[in-house]
């Protein structure tokens, strides 16, 4: 027999004839769960102070401010050139003969006038010594007719002599005088035969090596070409060529315009990393060539111990404009914003602002501003990054001062490409 079976109707719905129903009591514990975690989450946002505080703007930047630094500089501009004698000789013999004696030794540095070569003058002595011969022998004949034309020039009355024979008696001395005037030419002419047996140099300058030596015979005929002996090249001053193009001849043209000065120049060599050699702009050619665009420019230079030699390459800086007043910056100040170049200044109510400028070379670490700037602007020389143009920044003072000369730049640039503080 079975026990009992003890069921709780309590928890179900019963109806007339249906299945007993479960009564939602899960339903109501979630709920009664989900406004727990809503009062404790609301709870922890007020303790914090979430919603009630906005939030706080980070502060302005602080940039270093100083105005621009204003100095007189001298700004030029880059050439490449070689450089050449200022004078060139080729020495030949005025006279034939055999070489006797070379007088010089190659590559040394001659002095006007001084002995170079010897040529055989023993036939132009001997020539000397008969034109001399000659020269007496037509003095001694003019001295003949001087004396027969004085006997009968002052006769008169009975004494007289014809008119005929007086003037004959003239002729004869003026004849006596001219053969006399012509042994005398040939005279200085056989003198000069053998002064030009010693070959003598023509200028002061550095001489090349010999092409003939002694006991070659050389001829002095045909002038130009007459047997060469050596050249010359005058060294002290020498003169420094160059090519410059039509854009830069403008630019120096615009810039001398008025000044009537010659330009300043100044050379460094290959090797050297300062332009230590000066001299002057003496030469601009009278055209372009119309093949190359350019113009042919020449400046001449002192070169007193011959250091400087023709066909060395040099880099040459060119100072057209003279000295200007100009305001500078540091370079790392000029910024670019897109096609054009600013600086940020800020104002004094603390905002930035960027000014364009037109900028210049640079000189020791500054940059030459031509113009878009102002003495008296504030310009932001630290902390770039953070200047920007509209915003707002703190301020402190600073101070521009020049750096250190950077390296020479390279040559070629269109327009000036350094300049020095004065």
């Amino acid at each position: 027999m079975n026990s009992p079976v003890n069921i709780d109707v309590s928890a179900y719905d019963t109806e007339e004839g249906q299945a007993p129903r479960r009564k939602p009591v899960r339903r109501r514990s979630l709920l009664i769960g989900a406004g727990v975690l809503v009062l404790v989450a609301g709870v922890a946002w007020r303790s914090l102070g979430g919603g009630a505080a906005e939030a706080v703007p980070p502060p302005p930047a602080v940039v270093q401010i100083a105005q621009p630094l204003e100095r007189e500089v001298t700004e030029w501009d880059d050439y490449v050139g070689r450089f050449a004698p200022s004078r060139t000789v080729e020495v030949r013999p005025r006279v034939s003969g055999a070489v006797t004696q070379v007088l010089f030794r190659d590559g040394d540095i001659v002095r006007k006038g001084q002995p170079l070569f010897a040529i055989d003058a023993r036939t132009y002595r001997a020539a000397l010594a008969e034109a001399q011969a000659e020269v007496a022998s037509a003095r001694s004949n003019l001295a003949l007719a001087q004396s027969d034309y004085s006997r009968v020039a002052g006769l008169t009355g009975d004494e007289a002599m014809a008119a005929s024979e007086v003037d004959a008696r003239r002729a004869r001395m003026r004849a006596a005088s001219a053969a006399l005037a012509a042994a005398q030419a040939r005279v200085q002419s056989r003198a000069l035969d053998v002064e030009f047996a010693t070959v003598r140099a023509p200028i002061t300058g550095r001489v090349s090596d010999r092409r003939v030596d002694a006991g070659n015979l050389v001829s002095g005929e045909g002038g130009a070409n007459a047997t060469l002996l050596t050249t010359i090249n005058a060294v002290d001053p020498i003169y420094f060529t160059f090519d410059a193009s039509e854009a830069l001849f403008l630019k120096t043209q615009r810039d001398r315009a008025g000044t009537g000065s010659s330009a300043n120049v100044q050379v460094r060599l290959q090797d050297e990393a300062q332009y230590r050699w000066k001299g002057k702009l003496d030469f601009t050619d009278n055209g372009l060539n119309p093949r190359s665009g350019t113009i042919r420019l020449r400046a001449v230079l002192p070169n007193p111990d011959g250091f400087l030699t023709p066909g060395m390459f040099g880099n040459m800086r060119l100072a057209n404009a003279g000295t200007v007043r100009a305001l500078l910056v540091p370079d790392e100040a000029v910024q670019a914003d897109q096609a054009r170049k600013v600086v940020l200044t800020v104002g004094r109510d603390g905002v930035v602002t960027a000014k364009p400028v037109e900028v210049g070379p640079v000189v020791n670490g500054l940059r030459v501003i031509r113009s878009g700037l102002e003495r008296d602007d504030r310009v932001v020389i630290s902390n770039f990054q953070s200047a920007a143009a509209g915003s707002r920044v703190e301020t402190k003072p600073g101070r521009i001062v020049p750096g250190k000369a950077g390296p020479a730049p390279s040559a070629g640039a269109p327009m000036a490409a350094q300049a020095t503080l004065n």
